[in-house]
């Protein structure tokens, strides 16, 4: 009988020092992780996929139609929740919902890269937290520049009763800072528990194939089948997480720009 393999679920979630890039920089130890290579991987995959549709030409082909299409999709998603005053947002928005994209994409890949194996960055609470901390930081340059101090108007609504101004407003305003936390958990929760998932149902196909015929069709055929179903299901969501983290930031870009 073969040696039962053992699958660790977080281990897909590790970051490892690349070899060679190891480098120490006024004293502190600056590593080059599977992550940051995985980022840059997306960043050049993000960069060519715009670089092949800037043809502009009259009867556009393929890539240019898709490339298109995106910002198309980003420019109405931005005109419908933030108005007019979105246009000037459309490179930003496009780069964030893009990037994403491809890195939850990239993350899924069954082979690596140049010898890597295939890390969903997205995974890091360390890297959406960045994103949103990005977003949010550009929502409080634009509020503060447009509207001044009357920008902490936002964090009591109108018509609020005086007498209930100051408890709304400590409400208000602690829901205001928690929107960074929760837009980049809600991208890290979801990248996580997809790929922890399909690491978990691996093991059961290795299990019951080490264990046998008969435990391998009870158990291991089927959650062989509920993997290829998974995996659909997290192609699906990786849309749908870049989706959702760039509409969110076009709501909170509206209440920026929009302030009554």
């Amino acid at each position: 009988m073969a040696a039962e393999a053992k699958v660790d679920p977080m281990h897909q979630f590790q970051l490892e020092k690349l070899a060679g890039a190891d480098w120490n920089i006024a004293g502190y130890n600056i590593a080059f992780t599977n992550s940051a290579l995985w980022m840059a991987i997306a960043t050049v995959a993000l960069i060519v996929f715009v670089a092949g549709g800037m043809k502009r030409q009259v009867v556009p082909g393929r890539w240019q139609m898709a490339v298109e299409t995106f910002t198309g999709f980003i420019d109405s998603m931005l005109a419908a929740n933030v108005g007019k005053a979105g246009k000037k947002y459309v490179p930003y928005i496009f780069s964030l919902f893009m990037f994403i994209l491809f890195a939850n994409f990239l993350g899924l890949m069954p082979l690596g890269v140049v010898g890597v194996h295939p890390f969903t960055f997205t995974s890091h609470f360390s890297a959406t937290g960045v994103l949103a901390v990005l977003s949010f930081s550009i929502v409080l340059i634009v509020g503060f520049a447009k509207h001044g101090l009357h920008f902490f108007s936002l964090f009591v609504p109108h018509g609020t009763p005086v007498f209930m101004i100051p408890i709304i407003f400590v409400v208000e305003l602690i829901s205001f800072l928690v929107r960074p936390f929760s837009l980049g958990l809600r991208l890290f929760v979801a990248m996580m528990a997809g790929h922890v998932l399909l690491e978990v149902l691996s093991s059961f196909v290795i299990s019951g194939g080490n264990a046998g015929p008969a435990l391998f069709v009870i158990a291991g055929l089927p959650s062989f089948l509920l993997m290829i179903g998974i995996c659909a299901l997290e192609l699906l969501v990786a849309g749908i997480q870049a989706y959702v983290f760039a509409l969110l930031t076009c709501v909170y870009l509206n209440d920026a720009e929009n302030l009554h």
